[in-house]
């Protein structure tokens, strides 16, 4: 039981993170799938234009959520760096939801709008997983813990023998 206790306690801020992400992600999320429907089958705008032209409207309203909630206890490198990080990672997570949909559709000739969008939908959720980790990995870095009295480099307490 104690250490089922200590592994929740070192990564239970990495839930906190995940749920805080995943929230500002279901915005974004909102935001890509309403304009990449609006674009695409509306406005009759390209695959690519339409999947852009969403992302990019996502990619601000995300940067904001993530940069002053999701990882505001995280260190950045700079307001410069981290924007342009956060941008280029999420490029290729729209490369990421883009190809999934350029398969369905040009590889394998489906015209239909709901498989269109589930191929959507599924690179949206491989390129979630990609943001998510490299957000903290490139661009919001985890803060330095100070080493406190009495705790062994890892953290666990060291007890007097």
């Amino acid at each position: 039981m104690k250490f089922a206790r200590d592994l929740f306690e070192r990564v239970r801020h990495l839930f906190h993170e995940m749920a805080k992400f995943g929230l500002v992600g279901l915005v974004g999320f909102a935001i890509t799938e309403v304009g990449f429907n609006l674009c695409h089958f509306d406005l009759k705008l390209g695959l690519f234009t339409s999947n852009a032209i969403a992302s990019v409207v996502a990619t601000a309203a995300t940067f904001v959520g993530n940069k002053f909630w999701t990882f505001r206890h995280r260190s950045g490198q700079g307001a410069t760096r981290e924007t342009i990080a956060f941008f280029v990672l999420n490029g290729i997570g729209m490369l990421v939801q883009y190809a999934a949909v350029w398969i369905c559709e040009d590889s394998f000739g489906v015209t239909d709008k709901l498989l269109i969008n589930l191929a959507f939908l599924a690179g949206i959720c491989v390129a979630t997983v990609f943001r998510f980790w490299s957000y903290r990995k490139f661009v919001w870095h985890a803060p330095v813990a100070e080493p406190s009295v009495g705790a062994s480099p890892r953290g666990a307490l060291v007890h007097p023998r």
